[in-house]
């Protein structure tokens, strides 16, 4: 065996003990050479399911080219994956946020089983992006994760089209302003091929909140999936992983207090989801300190937005990358000083690989912070008599203003959906779902489908809507999600019944009712849960609050 200063991986590969595990490697087909090197998990979160990952089994291999020009060994795994798009408004959108903890725990399983000395993970579909950062922070390892690009647009009648305009085509249709032929094309032009929806929404929101926290390199994750420098930008992560095994430079490097609040800075600035609220503690929760829903409020305050980006905008995540990018957005931030400059695995600062940016003349996806799209930020927390731990309003579309109207309450999100469709919503209402959060669904559904219903029938912030649920990125209107503690818990959201007037004030970030509480809840009979079984039943007892980001870990709250 080649002598090599310790590693990880020599629990599995060195003295004569470990002779059947090197037996094993041999029938793999691993050499003597490949296994004296630092061996990194390659782990892909691949699948025919969805267009957001259909390709990156195929970018798994200029990744493994990267890693063997560097001198490390790649060892494959894969993991899974929901689609957060062919999921919604169903039953199986109650596995997607679980699906988060699955992939986090499957990483650490096959890392820590194998003693492997590093890993790079490939990640599309919403909720990998997130896992593999949680997943990284746990095991503080040396690692970076790899975004596979968003979708090229999808073009019909001379505009650009993305899954947002499908789902609002749904509410169009069901008002009778769409006829079947018209859904239908839109259907079938809206997602030509490979890559993540195409907007500011949950994957496109979290890769940049990655490569803001420096745990994915700057820029990698900005081409399209479709785009030649994709395979480039593949190879170039394999080497980068490759040298930070070497180094054993490990995650916790860069997941740090300074560098979560840059990614919740960036979040803000792009009117990016409000999945990143639940997402950004998670991941803070797996390297040790918290992370408070607060600071998203902190920040709106202050920071505004500065791109022009869908749902509540104009372009789509291709646009950003023509126009310059995460880079050139990052920089317009930290020259207003609204950044904190931080190491990523690149080896470079943050500030220094912001430095780069090359803006394309005359683009308009991205303005300044003196010259704002919008004077604050996208996302604010509110709290009140309906939500004690806070909920998550995305400001960014129509959330500006207070909001005041009748409750029609719906115990779930199939009975909103119908009375949306059956024209039962009116300007004016507040719409109240609720048993859809974290152990209540169980799963906290996305209500993207309720959303683009009421947006399709001309309803967008005419209508508020809150639930203690979670809304998809592609989701806008006055909508406030995460509302806690959930109805399932004991919240007071499911306490309101159809006909109280909801008071939601922006200004003083609260949301009440004249409401005898304490009567109320005396008469109040529980719901039973919602039983389902197997990991979803598992999951409904071990998840935290929404307000702590709904970890199956115990939540870090100081």
């Amino acid at each position: 065996m080649t002598d090599t200063s310790s590693k990880r991986s020599d629990a599995i590969t060195k003295g004569p003990a470990k002779a059947p595990a090197r037996a094993m490697l041999r029938g793999a087909g691993y050499s003597d050479e490949q296994m004296a090197q630092p061996m990194v998990a390659v782990v892909n979160t691949w699948s025919t399911v969805t267009p957001c990952n259909m390709h990156l089994a195929d970018l798994a291999e200029p990744i493994r080219e990267g890693l063997r020009e560097n001198g490390a060994t790649p060892v494959d795994f894969n993991t899974i994956v929901v689609s957060d798009g062919i999921t919604m408004g169903g039953e199986g959108m109650r596995a997607s946020l679980i699906s988060r903890e699955i992939i986090a725990d499957s990483i650490e399983l096959a890392v820590k089983g194998h003693s492997l000395d590093a890993a790079i993970i490939l990640v599309g579909c919403d909720k990998t992006i997130p896992a593999a950062a949680m997943a990284l922070a746990r095991l503080d390892i040396p690692g970076l994760v790899f975004y596979g690009g968003t979708i090229m647009p999808g073009h019909m009648d001379g505009r650009d089209l993305s899954i947002q305009d499908v789902f609002e085509a749904v509410g169009a249709h069901a008002k009778g302003d769409m006829s079947d032929a018209e859904l239908d094309k839109v259907e079938r032009a809206a997602c030509p091929g490979a890559g993540a929806c195409g907007g500011q929404f949950t994957a496109n929101t979290m890769a940049m909140a990655l490569a803001m926290m420096g745990i994915s390199p700057m820029g990698s994750g900005d081409p399209p999936a479709t785009d030649s420098a994709k395979r480039v930008e593949a190879a170039r992560c394999g080497r980068l992983a490759a040298k930070l095994a070497h180094e054993g430079t490990s995650a916790r490097t860069f997941l740090t207090p300074a560098s979560i609040r840059n990614a919740a800075t960036a979040v803000v600035a792009s009117g990016g989801s409000t999945n990143a609220v639940l997402h950004l503690p998670a991941i803070a929760a797996e390297a040790g300190f918290a992370f408070p829903i607060e600071t998203f409020d902190e920040l709106s305050r202050t920071v505004p937005v500065i791109t022009d980006l869908k749902p509540g905008g104009r372009f789509l995540a291709r646009d950003l990358y023509a126009a310059g990018g995460v880079p050139l957005f990052g920089k317009r931030l930290a020259d207003a000083g609204m950044l904190e400059d931080t190491p990523t695995v690149t080896g470079d600062s943050l500030f220094t690989e912001l430095a780069r940016a090359e803006e394309t003349p005359g683009q308009q996806v991205v303005k300044s912070p003196a010259d704002p799209v919008k004077a604050t930020g996208g996302l604010s927390i509110l709290y009140g008599d309906v939500a004690p731990e806070g909920a998550v309003l995305k400001t960014a579309g129509y959330g500006s203003k207070s909001f005041e109207g009748p409750a029609k309450v719906f115990e779930g999100e199939e009975a909103c959906f119908a009375a949306v469709n059956a024209n039962e919503i009116k300007a004016g209402d507040v719409v109240i779902i609720r048993y859809e959060g974290p152990s209540g669904g169980p799963g906290m559904r996305e209500m993207l489908a309720v959303t683009a219903a009421i947006a399709g029938q001309g309803l967008a912030g005419q209508v508020a809507l809150i639930t203690d649920g979670r809304f998809s990125g592609a989701s806008h209107g006055f909508v406030i999600g995460h509302c806690s503690p959930e109805a399932a818990k004991g919240g007071p959201i499911g306490l309101v019944e159809t006909g109280d007037i909801i008071r939601i004030d922006t200004q003083k970030r609260r949301i009440d009712a004249d409401i005898d509480w304490e009567a109320r809840r005396a008469a109040h009979t529980p719901r039973e849960p919602n039983r389902m079984g197997g990991v979803f039943d598992k999951y409904a007892r071990l998840v935290s609050s929404a307000a702590y980001g709904a970890t199956t870990i115990p939540p870090v709250t100081e």
